[in-house]
């Protein structure tokens, strides 16, 4: 049996295509592992978003090569899909380059690299490549769930429509059989994604591959979808992300109101709040649009969490253009930011944009804005404390038997509702490891309710109160998180 080892690179999409590159092989007789020291076959899924991911993903493979000489080293994800016959040309170290389109076709190809046939192979962004995943590399009962693939917006600084191709949205039936599937099998968290959530359906009157389905009257496709999830039965939450702002769909509010599955969580990457700025980067929106957006959001839903994303050091970007991004923030108070400095990407309009903005200088914006995000943060926090909370368990901390000063005490590691995978803070529980009941009911997996005692930066104190609900293991999905 031949065996392979997957480092996962880059964003949640990425990772749903490595959980169903895993499945793709497995289901050909091919067997993942978790020792690279051990495999035939490394793979690298890799990102290909900006410059830094891009290196990160290129210095894993010169670091698998020096240290497995013996394992083919095959390069998945969006890099390889990018970049596949330069990589395949400039880099010997590369067995096989695959891309990111059809993932159907993983072990044909793989069964022509191990033939000692060096390859290169790249699919079509066309329909979605979707299926039973057998693997999630989540922690357990969390799990990621795609409903649009490629993106239509064309932001001027956005590499994705040509990595990733234009919009395609799932069936609103496929993406609720996949919920349901996922919650037949212990999954109680289940994060909706895609490059815009409000496209979702956009497409669906323009492509062969999509059924027949009536819009209803006055609601988004996406609101649609919200329909049909809340006639869900069971105990689960839903959490959308990635909602671009120009076209946010403000009629899902109310079905997210009337269903306290939902999470009142809105990722919106604003990108900056400089009028001038956003224009440049092809968006319709405005300083003013967008605040009133968020003034909108909170007064239907007062006690909703807002993230959100800066690019600092866009083409143009000047001192006072900045500054107004800095007004924006604190004008809209986000409970989350990302900031990230602007990336120059090939063959994107704003490549050749002039008045390009020093690395150093975008570095130090970057760094402002996440120093008031910071500020601001904390003090959003603040609205937790004492409160009671239900908390998904992560993560239970090995206790120091030598040096801990108390050993009743035990930690763990837990998100809340209002807190993403991997971009939130979370949540530090703290239990009673002298308490049997404490002890069986923190374990990963769990839902937990705790009492929130205080915030500390972007996380969060509390005490375990009860055991709300156990996690269930699935013969049919294996939880492996890998970061």
């Amino acid at each position: 049996m031949t065996n392979f080892y997957i480092d996962q690179h880059g964003c949640a999409k990425n990772q749903t295509d490595g959980e169903l590159i895993s499945t793709f092989l497995e289901n050909d007789g091919f067997k993942q592992i978790f020792d690279a020291s051990q495999a035939d076959f490394i793979i690298v899924n890799s990102c290909g978003f900006i410059k830094s991911a891009k290196k990160e993903s290129i210095d894993a493979v010169y670091s698998i090569k020096n240290n497995y000489p013996d394992a083919k080293i095959i390069l998945t994800g969006c890099l390889a899909q990018r970049y596949a016959q330069d990589l395949y040309d400039s880099m010997p170290e590369l067995d096989g380059i695959f891309g990111n389109g059809d993932l159907s076709k993983i072990a044909e190809f793989m069964h022509e690299v191990e033939k000692n046939k060096r390859a290169v192979k790249t699919y079509p962004q066309t329909g979605i490549c979707t299926g039973p995943r057998k693997r999630l590399f989540n922690y357990p009962g969390s799990a990621y769930v795609k409903i649009t693939e490629g993106c239509s917006n064309h932001c001027s600084f956005c590499a994705i429509p040509l990595i990733r191709g234009e919009l395609r949205s799932r069936t609103i039936e496929d993406v609720i059989q996949e919920i349901k599937d996922l919650l037949e099998n212990g999954v109680y968290e289940i994060n909706l994604i895609g490059q815009d959530l409000a496209a979702f359906g956009d497409d669906f009157k323009k492509d062969s591959y999509i059924s027949d389905r009536p819009r209803v009257t006055g609601l988004s496709y996406l609101a649609q979808l919200f329909t049909e999830i809340s006639k869900l039965p069971g105990e689960f939450i839903v959490r959308p992300l990635y909602i671009h702002p120009d076209h946010f769909n403000t009629d899902i509010l109310q079905v997210m109101k009337a269903d306290s599955r939902f999470c009142k969580y809105f990722d919106i990457p604003f990108q900056s709040g400089d009028d001038q700025i956003i224009q440049r980067m092809n968006r319709v929106g405005s300083s003013e649009k967008y605040q009133a957006l968020i003034k909108e959001i909170r007064s239907q839903l007062p006690d909703c969490m807002i993230r959100t994303t800066f690019l600092t050091g866009f083409p143009g970007e000047s001192d006072q253009a900045a500054q107004n991004t800095l007004d924006f923030l604190k004008a809209i108070e986000a409970d989350w930011s990302g900031c990230f400095p602007y990336s120059r990407e090939d063959d994107t309009p704003a490549y050749n944009f002039k008045n390009r903005v020093p690395a150093k200088v975008a570095q130090k914006r970057a760094e402002k804005l996440e120093e008031i995000q910071s500020i601001i943060t904390e003090k959003r926090l603040q609205r937790f404390v004492s409160t009671n909370q239900l908390v998904l368990v992560e993560e239970v901390i090995d206790i120091d038997q030598e040096n801990a000063e108390d050993l009743s005490e035990g930690l763990a590691i837990g998100r809340a509702w209002f807190q993403a995978p991997e971009v939130d803070g979370c949540v530090v529980i703290r239990y009673d490891r002298s308490e049997k009941s404490e002890m069986e009911a923190v374990k990963v997996g769990n839902l937990v309710q705790v009492k929130i005692l205080s915030s500390t930066g972007v996380d969060l104190d509390a005490r375990f109160i009860s055991l709300k609900k156990a996690f269930k293991p699935s013969s049919k999905i294996e939880f492996r998180y890998s970061n």
